[in-house]
């Protein structure tokens, strides 16, 4: 379940981009396609909701063995048993998280800029998360973007798997695997879409893709 840098294509829920859709429906069609992972995240519901939600979540995923990555609640986390936890930079210091979690769980750290890229995050971290790639609607504590440029930079300056979140779909998704990212993170590129399987099944296309291209040169 680590293993990280297999990773192509990891979906973000967020129930207020879809056209209507419930997340597990989203889910369920992104998974079918292939998506590699799913982080469930749920800023504005209660615990009680948050978990029951999960739990629905966590019970599809298993049928596919997609790990299930919670956003920020490392208490939601535990209690589902899930595969792993996100952490921002103003969450639970990674130190803590991993000394709760133990080894076996999957921990992703976002980072903003260069400077939060180092050693002892990279000792405890299962992957960095480039936060924002490019400008994003959908992303509420927003940033500088890292850019192209960022993270060419970001892959010099780390050999954990990075996954890149934040503008990024169909018309881009080549060009950031290229530069560097290993696993794009997509809301509303399949959120959004009136057809979530194909969108998946696209930009799976474009990372696999993409990936041969960079291994080749």
């Amino acid at each position: 379940m680590k293993d990280v840098s297999s990773w192509d294509v990891y979906l973000v829920t967020d129930r207020s981009l879809s056209r209507g859709g419930s997340n597990e429906e989203i889910i369920r069609e992104s998974v079918r396609a292939g998506v590699s992972v799913v982080q469930l995240r749920e800023k504005y519901l209660s615990a009680g909701d948050f978990l029951k939600e999960g739990s629905r979540i966590k019970k599809l995923l298993a049928d596919y063995g997609v790990p299930l990555i919670i956003n920020d609640r490392i208490d939601v986390a535990m209690a589902l048993d899930a595969e792993g936890v996100h952490l921002g930079q103003s969450d639970t210091p990674l130190e803590n998280a991993r000394k709760i979690l133990g080894p076996d769980k999957i921990i992703g750290l976002s980072v903003n800029d260069l400077s939060q890229i180092d050693s002892t995050s990279a000792s405890l971290a299962d992957y960095f998360a480039i936060s924002p790639v490019f400008f994003t609607s959908t992303k509420e504590d927003i940033t500088l973007p890292w850019g192209l440029d960022g993270v060419r930079k970001a892959r010099l300056s780390s050999s954990l798997p990075l996954v890149g979140i934040g503008g990024i779909g169909r018309n881009n998704a080549h060009e950031v695997v290229m530069a560097g990212l290993d696993c794009i993170a997509v809301v509303s590129a399949i959120v959004s879409e009136s057809d979530p399987f194909s969108a998946t099944e696209d930009l799976i296309q474009m990372v696999r893709s993409a990936k041969r291209n960079r291994a080749n040169h």
